[in-house]
């Protein structure tokens, strides 16, 4: 059996100010990519001591939530992480109706701008991508997919006015 097999095993569930703590590290490594300090994981836990830390994460440690890679700074991993790197990843944040409908008319002006234009730049068909693409990201798949047909006829509007120059 492997070490990490026993560790599943022998694995103890955490305190609630070990969770915290086990919850914090597990933050600062998907945000940072590396471990935080124990002087970062007590500012970042209320904790008045680095002593306190320390004893948490050797408690978590005995009890399978921790491992340290070695004796240097910042080696301090997760046996088996909460979340997967795609959970942990950054999640778009929930949009309320009444901020998509803003955004979605702020979209469609800024369409109606460029289309009344006599020219279309290159410039403005980026930005008009990069608003769709914040559509997609924000969950808005729909909107964004409404928006599709009326930016690739600007940009075979712009594309006529290069050959037409």
């Amino acid at each position: 059996m492997t070490d990490e097999a026993k560790a599943a095993d022998t694995t103890v569930r955490p305190t609630k100010k070990q969770k915290e703590l086990l919850t914090f590290i597990e933050d600062f490594i998907a945000e940072h990519g590396y471990s935080p300090s124990y002087r970062e994981i007590m500012a970042g836990t209320n904790h008045n001591s680095v002593a306190t830390v320390a004893l948490h994460v050797n408690s978590l440690i005995k009890r399978g939530h921790l491992r340290k890679r070695d004796r240097s700074a910042r080696s301090l991993e997760i046996v088996s992480p909460s979340r997967t790197k795609e959970e942990a990843a950054v999640l778009p944040k929930q949009l309320k109706a009444a901020e998509e409908k803003w955004l979605i008319d702020k979209v469609e002006l800024f369409f109606k701008e460029i289309e009344a234009a006599p020219a279309v730049a290159e410039k403005e068909l980026d930005k008009l991508y990069v608003l769709i693409g914040a559509l997609k990201v924000l969950g808005l798949e729909g909107a964004s997919q409404s928006f599709v047909p009326r930016l690739s006829e600007l940009k075979d509007r712009g594309q006529r006015n290069e050959y037409s120059v």
